[in-house]
């Protein structure tokens, strides 16, 4: 048995050590916002935030994982200056990709909470939306940074 931390909750699951965390938040936990596309850390459809940073949980073994913070997009208050923005400038398209593309954003403007376009460019530049939303992404995430410069932080 091991125990995970995820989304604020105790969770304890049977699951060899060895398996790709992924796996175990949406076989054992039902955590179904976290997506397999490539399982090869390239795309970024799986993306959680492991200790607040973003990391590919299809290449992190739940063995890794048993002693950090896991935050899902379930795991954002809904008043997360990020959501708040997907919502506000109406982001997705299929979806698919949100919820990794949301971490990768939050933990981006953990660290970078000013950011330049070209910053915003880079930053997302390994993540993949096949739809094409990556214009509304930027713009999602200038107006996070700007509402979390509101909250003071």
């Amino acid at each position: 048995m091991i125990t995970l931390h995820v989304n604020g909750k105790k969770q304890t699951v049977d699951a060899d050590p060895d398996t790709p965390l992924l796996w175990v938040l949406r076989d054992h936990l039902g955590i179904t916002s976290v997506k397999y596309t490539c399982g090869i850390a390239e795309c970024g459809m799986c993306t959680v935030l492991i200790d607040g940073e973003a990391q590919r949980s299809c290449v992190v073994s739940v063995e890794d994982a048993k002693d950090t913070r896991i935050t899902t997009v379930e795991g954002l208050p809904g008043n997360h200056p990020i959501k708040m923005a997907w919502i506000e400038k109406q982001v997705p398209q299929c979806g698919y990709c949100q919820p990794g593309i949301m971490l990768q954003a939050t933990d981006f403007l953990s660290r970078n909470p000013n950011p330049s376009q070209a910053q915003i460019d880079e930053a997302m530049d390994d993540v993949i939306c096949r739809c094409g939303s990556h214009p509304r992404i930027r713009q999602a995430i200038q107006l996070a940074a700007k509402m979390t410069e509101k909250q003071g932080g």
